[in-house]
């Protein structure tokens, strides 16, 4: 099917949107772990699922459709995406990465890829200067995170992807938090998009995922070939669960992002709330750059309270988010990185970022923002008075 129609259009009506076999509009999950051979000079297309399988087929397919790439890969997880992507470095390379990117790839980079001699330079990705003054001879990937996690900085994709090319290198974009609705960074030049597709991709809290797409045939080809090597495939049920969760990724995008927009407002004006970090805010030093390479705001901020006691009392007072790891979930779900999402993450390399004691994420889901609002003033309430409590002691 041609991109003639809109993406949330495309969502619903695409090369899968009924089964040619028997006109069924759910894709088939085809759970078969191997496949009859009828010849075996002449193998049929598929073989064993781990090589392939006809259900994953299908969401690799619309991953690389929505993200207008050629190629499209699923994974057993967002890690498993990111890992196999960087397996398409060799021992003695390089690779330049945002500083404050998510824990687990954080701790693939620093803890694991060494061990097999690649090497690693964490920058301020928002400066472009920085981002070209460490690139090496032997720097062969730019890893950018846009937004961020958790802070929310801003690197210009484009940007980064012309510098990538000048020093022939690649750039991998993980793009968890915008998606293609919001954000297209092959569309910006990038070579490799990653999500981790358990968060707003699938969006129910329900799998564990990760997607990747490129439109570089040759990239396409050694992901492929890597992919099969390392068997960290998605299964054939994860799978259908991730594309049923597509068919609604827009609107629940377009409610959650509304929501956390006027969420951001209240917080931004609470005296308690020390920082709010969210694009969507004209004073947010990359809100222009995101402006431009992405449709909308998205539906992740987060915000410092004092310290860790604050924390500690705040999440004992709220009512509706679920206290938990992961993000983009129909429930808003509230996460502490200093002990969730970036506990891979030494503490001074924690604080060096800006990740203090103090700092929540919360990633709105599909509840009334106002009740998303009270449940917060009741909160820091009890924020409130326990400071005061303090005081007087």
């Amino acid at each position: 099917m041609t991109n003639k129609h809109t993406f949330q259009t495309r969502l619903l009506h695409n090369d899968h949107k009924f089964d040619r076999n028997t006109g069924a509009v759910s894709v088939p999950i085809q759970q078969a772990s191997t496949f009859h051979q009828a010849d075996f000079d002449n193998p049929g297309i598929y073989d064993y699922s781990r090589s392939g399988n006809p259900t994953r087929d299908a969401l690799e397919e619309t991953i690389a459709s929505l993200e207008k790439g050629t190629h499209g890969f699923a994974f057993a997880s967002g890690m498993a995406a990111i890992s196999t992507a960087f397996m398409l470095l060799s021992k003695g390379d390089h690779i330049v990465i945002s500083e404050d990117v998510y824990g687990g790839t954080f701790r693939m980079i620093n803890d694991v890829l060494g061990r097999f001699g690649i090497e690693h330079t964490f920058v301020n990705m928002t400066d472009l200067h920085e981002v070209a003054t460490a690139i090496k001879p032997n720097t062969k990937v730019l890893y950018i995170e846009t937004p961020s996690n958790p802070l929310l900085n801003i690197t210009d994709i484009q940007a980064v992807s012309k510098l990538a090319k000048a020093n022939n290198c690649l750039t991998f974009v993980d793009n968890t938090f915008m998606t293609p609705a919001l954000q297209q960074p092959l569309d910006l030049g990038a070579d490799l998009v990653l999500h981790s597709a358990t968060k707003f991709i699938a969006g129910h809290s329900d799998v564990v995922a990760g997607l990747a797409a490129t439109n570089d045939p040759e990239i396409g080809e050694q992901l492929g070939f890597l992919q099969n090597s390392f068997g960290s495939i998605l299964g054939a049920h994860d799978c259908w669960l991730v594309l049923r969760g597509l068919k609604t990724l827009d609107c629940r995008l377009k409610q959650s992002s509304e929501s956390a927009h006027k969420i951001a407002e209240y917080l931004s004006a609470h005296p308690l709330i020390e920082e709010v970090y969210y694009p969507g805010f004209n004073c947010h030093p990359g809100s222009s750059t995101h402006a431009y390479q992405s449709s909308g705001a998205g539906a992740v901020l987060s915000f410092k309270l004092k310290d860790e006691a604050a924390v500690r009392t705040f999440s004992q007072h709220i009512e509706l988010p679920v206290f938990a790891v992961s993000l983009g979930a129909v429930e808003s779900i509230l996460s502490y990185p200093a002990k969730m999402s970036h506990a891979a993450m030494p503490e001074p390399e924690r604080l060096k970022r800006g990740i203090t004691g103090g700092l929540l994420r919360l990633s709105v889901g599909l509840e009334n923002p106002e009740d998303l609002i009270q449940d917060f003033e009741n909160g820091l309430e009890y924020v409130k008075a326990a400071e005061q409590l303090s005081e007087v002691k």
